[in-house]
């Protein structure tokens, strides 16, 4: 009697799923372009992620609670203001640089990518020397810790803006290593480098000095990163005149910018407000618990940074049915991820946050509630930029800016009764209720059930 090896049923079925999954990565349509671009983006952002989790980790055992306390407080400044101080130009430019190549538009196109950094850059200096000069006149009541850090921060800001331009530009060309590898891996790299060598050196690792070393970090990250785009911008853009259409740029980015600013806002008022009521290690001990579900939010990122120029293209060509099929493959691929991440860094939380210090593993409840606001908005996926990309940007920051409110006043109730527990809650309820406003808009103005599941046209 003959014997042959034939596959088990669920041999069959693992090999028909791992059948489907190559065949979505290596197509040659937009949706698998989609995917590798963001699958791109997303592996630089996981290993950004464990970069930062590693230096995140060496500052709080080399700093001490307080002094760590205040580095994370300085640099989620940082990040707020730098984030908000290019004037939309870095998500505008996903809209901008496809419209001029769609219309031909060389000398407008080129005066984009050389004008937009050169006047954020100037515009990021002289408010960075305004907010130097504030913090001098408000450092009576400023606590004496923060003074010097502050300033330092200071001096991060035009390289910070500048490298979130340049960021702009190179995934407006599908160029998503070059945009991102230099702020998130090299820039990581750097300050655990500087870090470690002043640790090493003797230094004490005060937050003054872990801020020198961002500074450092940011500069040389943002110029390595400019001199490889203007070589690949040299060889892709044929050289000619150039128009410097400032107006137009601004008549785009502000309504976009008030949309980033609202939900940068919404994204850190947390830490800002628990820094007004509570220790200085509690709220490292809460940024902690933050910097350990970032996965989730980096699937929401990659997304988002990969689909906002196609969503201007197939709207720019009027294919409606395209923009429609390819809004709900961007939220199925940012829902499903994004539930599994979490369950997993639940699961694992304990542990993880354990390697920050004992004391650090008092936040791991903190995650369960943090989660729920993730989870309930990536079902939407990236609208937010879909929104942006096809005109509502003012129906959009509207969203934003009543989910902000209603943050600020729910922080300012939780946290100084609940503290970090509070500021978890009063964000996830926040975020909660601004993916209910953003569903309801794109519903209204687009006509598209833009939700994970459920039937996909209203």
């Amino acid at each position: 009697m003959a014997v042959t090896d034939t596959p088990t049923a669920p041999a069959r079925r693992l090999s028909g799923l791992i059948g489907r999954l190559r065949a979505t990565l290596a197509g040659s349509n937009e949706a698998s372009l989609t995917n590798r671009l963001a699958g791109t983006i997303f592996i630089i952002r996981v290993i950004s992620a464990g970069l930062a989790y590693v230096a995140q980790i060496l500052l709080a055992r080399w700093m001490g609670g307080s002094d760590y306390g205040v580095y994370v407080y300085v640099w989620t400044w940082v990040l707020l203001l730098g984030s908000m101080m290019d004037f939309g130009i870095s998500a505008s430019a996903q809209k901008i640089i496809p419209e001029y190549r769609a219309s031909g538009d060389d000398a407008r196109l080129r005066g984009f990518l050389s004008g937009s950094r050169w006047m954020t850059f100037i515009v990021a200096a002289l408010i960075s020397i305004l907010l130097a000069a504030l913090v001098r006149v408000l450092s009576p009541w400023i606590d004496p810790a923060t003074v010097l850090p502050l300033y330092i921060g200071c001096l991060t800001l035009p390289a910070f803006v500048v490298a979130n331009t340049q960021d702009g530009i190179a995934r407006s060309h599908d160029w998503m290593r070059l945009g991102l590898m230099p702020q998130f891996i090299v820039r990581q790299s750097l300050i655990i480098g500087f870090t470690a060598g002043a640790f090493v050196l003797g230094f004490h690792l005060s937050a003054a000095i872990a801020m020198l070393a961002s500074v450092a970090a940011v500069w040389i990250a943002m110029i390595g990163q400019m001199i490889v785009l203007n070589r690949k911008l040299g060889t892709s853009v044929a050289a000619g005149p150039k128009v410097h259409d400032f107006r137009a740029w601004l008549a785009v980015s502000l309504p976009i910018l008030l949309v980033e600013s609202f939900y940068l806002l919404l994204s850190y008022t947390d830490v800002l407000v628990l820094q007004q009521f509570r220790p200085s290690d509690e709220v490292g001990v809460y940024f902690a618990v933050v910097k350990t579900l970032a996965l989730v939010s980096f699937i929401h990122y990659a997304m988002s940074a990969t689909t906002a120029h196609r969503f201007t293209e197939y709207h720019a060509a009027g294919d409606k049915e395209r923009l429609a099929a390819y809004v709900a493959h961007a939220i199925k691929w940012t829902f499903w991820p994004s539930l599994a991440a979490t369950l997993l860094l639940l699961a694992l939380g304990k542990p993880m946050l354990w390697l920050f210090g004992p004391q650090f593993v008092t936040g791991y409840s903190i995650m369960f509630i943090a989660a729920i606001g993730l989870v309930v908005r990536s079902a939407i996926g990236p609208v937010e930029r879909l929104l942006n990309m096809l005109g509502h940007q003012h129906a959009c920051a509207a969203a934003y800016a009543l989910a902000f409110g209603m943050n600020v006043a729910l922080c300012f109730a939780f946290v100084p009764r609940y503290g970090g527990h509070g500021a978890a809650a009063a964000t996830s309820i926040s975020l909660a209720f601004e993916t209910v406003l953003l569903f309801w808009i794109v519903r209204r103005k687009l006509g598209l059930h833009v939700l994970a599941f459920g039937k996909k046209r209203a």
